[in-house]
């Protein structure tokens, strides 16, 4: 998986994270690890450009969940723990998120995210410019 990122501005500053490739156990971390990083620099608002994300599995998920949380200003579990950290992280995060949301996901990648239940819990944007004035 490729990580990118760049910087875009709305009302708030918005730190838009492009994916490319396969989100999965072998690269979730660099995801979770990005977003430390950007967070630890003063970001507190995320947008995951999903266009090029071809597969995302359950670690995938929890790399989500975790910059979720991480948006908010919320320890992150450890990763190591596997199911139960994201059991423990769906389980807390049953509202709108805020400060992450989502850009132009494939349809395959909408059908986990739904069959999961996080369709309810990441607004998700077709258009860039939209995406970023959601951000309040």
């Amino acid at each position: 998986m490729n990580i990118s990122v760049s910087q875009a501005q709305g009302s708030v500053p918005v730190a838009v994270i492009k994916l490319e490739g396969k989100l999965d156990g072998q690269n979730y971390q660099e995801l979770i690890a990005k977003a430390q990083e950007l967070y630890n620099a003063g970001t507190r608002n995320f947008l995951l450009d999903l266009s090029d994300l071809t597969y995302i599995s359950s670690a995938g998920l929890v790399a989500l969940q975790s910059v979720a949380l991480l948006s908010r200003g919320e320890q992150i579990p450890d990763t190591d723990y596997g199911w139960s950290t994201y059991r423990s992280l769906h389980s807390s995060q049953a509202s709108l998120q805020r400060n992450l949301k989502l850009l132009n996901p494939r349809p395959e990648i909408i059908n986990v995210l739904d069959m999961v239940g996080f369709g309810s819990i990441f607004e998700t944007f077709t258009d860039l410019d939209k995406a970023v004035k959601s951000f309040s």
